[in-house]
């Protein structure tokens, strides 16, 4: 069964650091784009950060530039996000999905990606 899972959401204090994990079961992440993106409530969903799969080359928004870092695990199934120095304005749902590549910070999906199904990241002291 081809998949994207999402792991490591949880709650943390601002200032915190979370590291979320997206892996793939059925076929392996290294040929793609691989995007975060992230959805508050009542908010629209926004890119946060992307990989591509060409030449490993990593992209920010904005408002996470400094703080958040996405690389690949050695195993080619995986994908991690590391984020440092949480902000309350990061708290939403989080998810990964494959990319066709990376346009202004952002994933560029299709109608072909494979999507997550999200985990929970809420900072609040």
């Amino acid at each position: 069964q081809v998949q994207l899972v999402e792991s490591g959401g949880g709650l943390v204090q601002p200032g915190g650091s979370l590291r979320l994990s997206c892996t793939a079961s059925g076929f392996t992440l290294d040929l793609y784009a691989i995007g975060w993106f992230r959805q508050a409530p009542g908010k629209e969903r926004e890119g946060v950060s992307c990989i591509s799969g060409s030449d490993g080359r990593t992209h920010y928004a904005d408002s996470v530039k400094g703080r958040f870092t996405i690389s690949r695990g050695n195993a080619k199934n995986t994908v991690y996000l590391q984020m440092n120095s949480l902000k309350p304005e990061d708290t939403a749902v989080y998810y990964c999905a494959t990319g066709a590549g990376c346009l202004a910070g952002v994933a560029v999906t299709t109608t072909r990606s494979y999507w997550g199904q999200g985990t929970q990241v809420t900072v609040s002291s």
